[in-house]
Order: C-alpha cells, then structure tokens, then sequence
C-alpha cells in the first residue's frame, strides 16, 4: 500500500484549525501546517518539534579547541625552538589559537546546525505545495495510505479549503 501527500489550502485561521481538530479526531496527528505567517507553535494542534540545535555549538567548540591544541602544540614540538631556556611551549599564546579556535567551531557548527534543524535544502521527493500560501493562505499537509485520499479530500472540503492538492504520480 503506498501513500499519498495531501495539502489543504484554507484562506482563514479558524477554517485550518477546524481542519487540524478534524484530522486529529481521525486520529491523524502527524500533519505539517504551512505558514508565510509566525502563528505561535501549536496554535493548529501540530505535535511540538523538537530541536537539537543546543548541541551542535558544543561539539563544534569541542572540535575548534581539539584542532587548536593540535595546531599549537603539534607546530611547537615539530620545530622545537627553544629560546633563553623558555618551556618549549609558549602557553599565553596558545591560550588566545585556542579561544579563536573554540569560537570558529562553535560559530560553524551553529550555521551548520540552522541549516541542519531547518531541513534545508529539502532533497528527495517535494509534496504538494501552492503558492498561495506566500500570499497570507494557511496550508495543512498530511501524508496517508492511498485508501484514505478521497476521505481527507472530502475533509478539507468540509472545513472550507479552497484548495485540495494530492500528489501527482
């Protein structure tokens, strides 16, 4: 049984919220609300989404600080110079590689991580999308078993959409 996307396109708030209590009454309540405008999380009765971003900073500081130790010790006792008797390695410099090091992973892994949470770029098949939701129109998109495309159609049609898209084959 293979399934099918489908994207309800609602001009109105409460039509897209009286669509997401719908299909929660199904017992669907994995579906994805489409927005060009910021409505706080869970205003639709969409699961909350957790993120991980909290943990990439720390391992690309984690990262930045190892290849900065390697860097600044490594180059110091490949080419030892010693100096007046000094320590062979000069500790207040390497302390400054270090921090420079630890704040360039943590910034890298933090874009990397935005881009990562925001699941960008989308590979893979598209689902159904219309672009009047750029234009101020909400957009609730649920993946179903074939069988039940013309029930969550008629759905959509029931709370007012003006639009229903299935996806093409």
């Amino acid at each position: 049984m293979t399934n099918k996307s489908l994207l309800g396109v609602f001009q109105e708030v409460d039509e897209a919220v009286a669509a997401a209590d719908s299909l929660k009454e199904k017992g669907i309540d994995d579906f994805e609300v489409l927005s060009s405008t910021p409505y706080p999380e869970g205003v639709f009765g969409e699961k909350p989404s957790h993120h991980k971003l909290y943990v990439f900073p720390f391992i690309g500081a984690l990262l930045g600080f190892s290849v900065a130790i390697l860097i600044t010790a490594g180059t110091q006792m490949a080419y030892p110079l010693v100096t007046g008797g000094k320590p062979l390695l000069a500790l207040p410099s390497m302390f400054i590689i270090c921090y420079e090091g630890t704040m360039l992973g943590a910034i890298l892994f933090t874009i990397i991580g935005v881009v990562f949470e925001s699941r960008l770029p989308r590979l893979g098949k598209l689902e159904p999308y219309d672009t009047k939701i750029t234009e101020g129109y909400i957009g609730i998109g649920v993946t179903v078993p074939e069988d039940d495309v013309d029930k969550i159609s008629n759905l959509f049609k029931e709370a007012n959409a003006t639009d229903v898209h299935v996806e093409a084959t």
